[in-house]
C-alpha cells in the first residue's frame, strides 16, 4: 500500500497537468457544426461563379521582377497586387461596374459585371496618357472609385508600388466607357517627362472620407514598404524590411490629400493638398496592408484603422475641423486575463485588412480584422472587436480620454482562426437582418512548403530582419498558404458563427486578396467580387432563396463642378456620393439597423457606395429611416423620412428642401 501512495505522490504532478490539459480543452476549443447544421445555414444562400471578361494582348507574369535585394524572396514581394472594386460607373443606377488590378499583366482595369448588362460596353485597361512611367518598376495594386472632381460622375484613383497614385477623372464628353472616357492626372504634382522620377512610394492601403469634415471627400494614403526602388531589377540597394515582426516602425509614411478644386469636361482635374504631419510617427510609420475609415462617436469626422503587418494596429480618434486634420490614438485597456495582441494599440499581430459592420444589432460599429491563423505555421488569431460602449456619447468621452473601448470576441464567435487573411467584408447576402463575415486568405502558391523557414524567421533576432539578406528563400515554386480558401462566415442558431464556404463553392484552394460587394442588377440581394492573387477574378452572382426585405439608398451630393453644355448620350451626371453618410433604420417592430456610404475601406477590395441594409423576412409597415450627413461647407444634417423597403436615390441636397424621394 505504501508503495502505491509513493508512486501516486511521484506521479501526482503530471496527473494535474495531464488534467489541466484535458479541462482547458474543453473549456476552450471552438464550437463545431455538424455537417447537417452546416448545410441547414448554407440552404439559406447561394452564388453563381461568373468569368469576368478582360482584355487581351497583354504580356502575362507570374512573378515580378524585383530590386536585386529581394531577389531570394521575389514571390514574397509579389504576393500582392489583385485588387477589386465594384461601383455604378456609366451612370445607369446600378453597381455593375467593376475596377480591377491584375497582377499578371500589371493592368488597372475596368469591366461591366458579367450577367445583365455586361453587353454595355467592353472592358478595357486605364491608359495613363502622358504621364511619366516605368514600365515594369511600377505595378498597380489597387483602384478606388469616387468622384474626385466632384462633377457628378464616377472616378478612379489607382494606387502604386513604384510611384504616386494616379486620378483617372471621367470626361464629361464621353460616350459610355472606354479608355477615353477617362483622363490621367497626378494626385502628386511630378516633374513632366517620358520617365517617372517621381517619389517611390509603395502604397496598400487607401480610405476615402471626409476626414476634415468641409463637405468634401479626402483621401488617406497608407505605404507599406519604405519608400524605395522595390520592383526595379537594374539596382541593389535603396530598400529594406521590417526592423520587428512585432514592433515594426520602419515602414512607408502615410500621407491625407485634403479636397481643395475640381473642374469637369473635357479635361478634368482634382486638386487636393497634401498633408504628412497629421499623424502620430509610430502611426505613420506603420507597415500599412489595410485601412477602414467610419464615424464611430456620432459627430461625422471618420476615425480611421489602420491595419498594420508587423506591429501593432492603431485605432485614431478623429478631432479634426475644416482645413485642420487632428487625429489621436486611442489604445484599449489589458487586464489580467487578456493578452497584450489581444488590444487594440498593443497587438503584435500582421493585420491585412478589416471592415466595420455592426455584428449584434446593438446600433454600434464593430470591427473585423484580418490576421496570420495558420495553424502549424503562425496562428495568431483575427481579432472581432466588439463595442463596448453604452452609447455614441459615451464612446466620444471614452475616446476623448485615449481609451478605445473595444473587447475581441473572436475566439467564442468562432472568427478567430481561417488561414493567412486578407480582406473581409461584412455583409447581409441573404437579407435576414445578420451580418455576414466574407474573407480572403492565402499568400503564396507552389510545391515547395516554406513553412518551416517561415516560422524560423518569425522566432529570429530583430536586429536581422530589417536586411533582407537574412530572409530566408521564397521565390518560384515555394508554397506558403498557398491552398488556403475564401471564408464565409454565417450566423449560426446559438449566436456563434460558421464557414460554409465549402458548401457553397466558394472554397476554391487559389489564394485569394480583395473582396468588392455591391448589387450589381438591383433585385436586393448583394453580389460580391473576388480578386484572386495570380489567377482570374470571379464574379458571384447572388441567387439566395427566400431572402428577406431589405432596403437600399443611393445617397448624393449635386455636383460643384459642372460641364455646359452636356450633349446627349454622354456620361449622364447622377451626383457625388455622400460618402460619410450615416444611416438608421428603424422597423415598425423596434428592431434597429445601421451602415453608412462607405468610401473605400479594406485591403485591396472596395465595396459599392450604395448603402444595403437587409431586414429579415418578418417585416411590415412604414420604415424609420434617420440619415446624418454633412452638406457642402461642413454643415451637420439629420433628417428623418417615412420609407418602404427597397431601393431608393436620394439627393441630400434636395432633400435639405423637401424635396420628394425618388424609388427605384
Amino acid at each position: 500500500m505504501s508503495a502505491t501512495h509513493g508512486w501516486l505522490r511521484r506521479q501526482l504532478p503530471g496527473i494535474i497537468g495531464l488534467a489541466l490539459v484535458v479541462g482547458l480543452f474543453f473549456v476552450v476549443r471552438l464550437p463545431s457544426a455538424s455537417a447537417s447544421e452546416r448545410a441547414d445555414i448554407a440552404s439559406h444562400y447561394a452564388f453563381t461563379p461568373m468569368s469576368i471578361d478582360l482584355p487581351g494582348g497583354y504580356p502575362q507574369q507570374t512573378i515580378r521582377r524585383v530590386n536585386q535585394e529581394y531577389k531570394h524572396i521575389d514571390a514574397w514581394i509579389s504576393s500582392v497586387g489583385a485588387g477589386i472594386a465594384m461601383n455604378d460607373l456609366d451612370g445607369d443606377g446600378l453597381a455593375n461596374d467593376l475596377c480591377l488590378t491584375d497582377p499578371r499583366t500589371d493592368q488597372a482595369i475596368v469591366a461591366p459585371a458579367p450577367g445583365k448588362g455586361q453587353a454595355r460596353y467592353r472592358s478595357f485597361a486605364l491608359n495613363p496618357g502622358d504621364l511619366p512611367m516605368s514600365g515594369t518598376k511600377m505595378a498597380p495594386m489597387g483602384c478606388a472609385p469616387g468622384d474626385f472632381n466632384e462633377d457628378g460622375r464616377m472616378d478612379l484613383l489607382v494606387y502604386m508600388w513604384g510611384r504616386t497614385p494616379i486620378l483617372y477623372l471621367a470626361r464629361a464628353n464621353s460616350f459610355g466607357l472606354t479608355a477615353a472616357t477617362y483622363r490621367a492626372v497626378e494626385l502628386v504634382p511630378s516633374s513632366p517627362g517620358a520617365t517617372y522620377n517621381g517619389p517611390l512610394w509603395n502604397t496598400n492601403a487607401v480610405a476615402i472620407d471626409d476626414f476634415d469634415g468641409d463637405g468634401h471627400v479626402d483621401i488617406f494614403i497608407g505605404n507599406y514598404f519604405p519608400h524605395g526602388p522595390v520592383l526595379d531589377d537594374s539596382v541593389d540597394t535603396g530598400v529594406a524590411m521590417n526592423d520587428s515582426m512585432s514592433n515594426g516602425l520602419n515602414g512607408g509614411e502615410d500621407y491625407f490629400f485634403c479636397w481643395e478644386d475640381g473642374t469637369a469636361g473635357a479635361r478634368p482635374s482634382a486638386k487636393f493638398k497634401l498633408i504628412d504631419n497629421a499623424l502620430p510617427e509610430k502611426a505613420s510609420k506603420g507597415w500599412a496592408l489595410g485601412a477602414a475609415a467610419n464615424d464611430l462617436d456620432g459627430d461625422l469626422l471618420p476615425e480611421l484603422y489602420l491595419a498594420h503587418d508587423f506591429g501593432p494596429d492603431r485605432l485614431l480618434y478623429n478631432r479634426s475641423s475644416p482645413g485642420h486634420l487632428e487625429f489621436a490614438l486611442v489604445e484599449g485597456s489589458r487586464s489580467a486575463v487578456v493578452p497584450k495582441s489581444k488590444v487594440i494599440g498593443h497587438d503584435s499581430f500582421k493585420g491585412m485588412g478589416v471592415d466595420f459592420g455592426d455584428l449584434n444589432q446593438d446600433g454600434m460599429y464593430d470591427m473585423f480584422v484580418s490576421n496570420i491563423t495558420t495553424s502549424f505555421g503562425i496562428e495568431e488569431s483575427h481579432f472581432m472587436f466588439m463595442n463596448e460602449a453604452k452609447s455614441q456619447a459615451d464612446l466620444k468621452s471614452k475616446f476623448a480620454e485615449g481609451d478605445a473601448p473595444f473587447s475581441d470576441e473572436s475566439a467564442p464567435l468562432n472568427l478567430a482562426w481561417s488561414g493567412w487573411g486578407w480582406d473581409a467584408k461584412m455583409g447581409d447576402f441573404n437579407n435576414s437582418g445578420n451580418l455576414v463575415v466574407a474573407q480572403a486568405t492565402g499568400f503564396v502558391k507552389g510545391e515547395v512548403n516554406r513553412w518551416p523557414q517561415l516560422q524560423e524567421l518569425a522566432t529570429s533576432n530583430d536586429g536581422l530582419l530589417k536586411h533582407p539578406i537574412w530572409w530566408p528563400n521564397v521565390g518560384a515554386g515555394d508554397d506558403v498558404g498557398g491552398s488556403q480558401r475564401m471564408h464565409f462566415f454565417a450566423k449560426s442558431p446559438d449566436g456563434s458563427y460558421v464557414d460554409i464556404a465549402d458548401q457553397l463553392g466558394l472554397a476554391i484552394p487559389t489564394p485569394t486578396r480583395g473582396i468588392a460587394t455591391g448589387d450589381a442588377d438591383g433585385d436586393g440581394k448583394l453580389d460580391f467580387a473576388l480578386a484572386r492573387q495570380w489567377a482570374e477574378p470571379v464574379f458571384y452572382h447572388n441567387d439566395s432563396p427566400d431572402t428577406g426585405a431589405f432596403i437600399g439608398l443611393r445617397l448624393t451630393h449635386q455636383p460643384t463642378a459642372v460641364s455646359n453644355p452636356v450633349q446627349r448620350g454622354t456620361l449622364p451626371v447622377v451626383g457625388s456620393p455622400a460618402v460619410g453618410a450615416q444611416v438608421t433604420v428603424t422597423t415598425a417592430d423596434g428592431r434597429r439597423f445601421i451602415s453608412r456610404v462607405d468610401g473605400g475601406s479594406g485591403h485591396s477590395g472596395k465595396r459599392s457606395t450604395d448603402v444595403h441594409i437587409g431586414l429579415g423576412a418578418d417585416v411590415s409597415g412604414p420604415l424609420k429611416v434617420v440619415i446624418c450627413w454633412r452638406e457642402r461647407g461642413g454643415q451637420l444634417r439629420k433628417e428623418e423620412l417615412t420609407m418602404t423597403t427597397g431601393w431608393h436615390d436620394l439627393n441630400l441636397d434636395f432633400l435639405t428642401k423637401n424635396t420628394p424621394t425618388n424609388e427605384r
